[in-house]
């Protein structure tokens, strides 16, 4: 699973968009490839719609990208948020290869009403999705994250500084208990434990930073 900047402000969103429309070749540059990769989560989030069907996510978020690029280098601030604006590119572009390949039974558009607000406003697809995408999307990196955790512990870890920390942070069903608590099991100091405790975090940042 692929790890996914957060999401612009709107003022760092409309920023950007200032440089894409009036500044020099390489602030140009800088400031498309910023609101690409700032957008990502967007692209992996409408592509989740089509995981049912025969295509690999890794395609269907290539795909979804070029719909994002499209987005970004036709955007026009008069047009409203540069992620609803995003969200039909993107999902035109997979429903054009669903097309393709003879499965429009799955189609689903983004646009089309599912409801209506309290106030009586039509709701469509895309507004739900605009508000969930982000803590969505973080959960499943969050899930991520803990598998990779998983590995560094075995990888980076000696045997005692994976006990310390198991003991000190109630992993795998252990109760979790204090630095004294842990030296008198193990018949060291309470600073010792501290020196590996950090120690054994500092290892697994760094791995997390290398990977990332």
């Amino acid at each position: 699973m692929r790890t996914f900047q957060k999401p612009l402000t709107q003022g760092e969103e409309a920023e950007y968009i200032r440089l894409l429309h009036e500044g020099n070749e390489e602030q140009v540059k800088q400031a498309k490839d910023i609101l690409i990769e700032r957008n990502m989560r967007l692209v992996a989030h409408i592509a989740r719609k089509y995981q049912n069907t025969d295509e690999d996510m890794e395609d269907l978020i290539s795909i979804g990208c070029i719909g994002l690029i499209k987005a970004v280098d036709s955007f026009d601030n008069r047009k409203g948020r540069l992620a609803t604006y995003a969200c039909r590119c993107i999902d035109n572009e997979l429903l054009m290869l669903m097309r393709g390949k003879k499965k429009t039974s799955r189609e689903v558009s983004l646009f089309e009403p599912i409801g209506q607000d309290k106030e009586g406003n039509e709701i469509q697809l895309v507004d739900v999705i605009e508000q969930q995408q982000t803590d969505a999307l973080e959960e499943m990196e969050r899930k991520e994250n803990i598998k990779r955790l998983a590995v560094y512990f075995e990888e980076c870890l000696t045997p005692r500084e994976r006990t310390i920390l198991m003991m000190r942070y109630g992993l795998n069903g252990t109760p979790e208990i204090t630095q004294n608590e842990i030296g008198r099991s193990m018949g060291i100091s309470r600073s010792y434990v501290s020196r590996i405790e950090r120690k054994a975090l500092n290892k697994l940042k760094t791995r997390f930073m290398q990977n990332s």
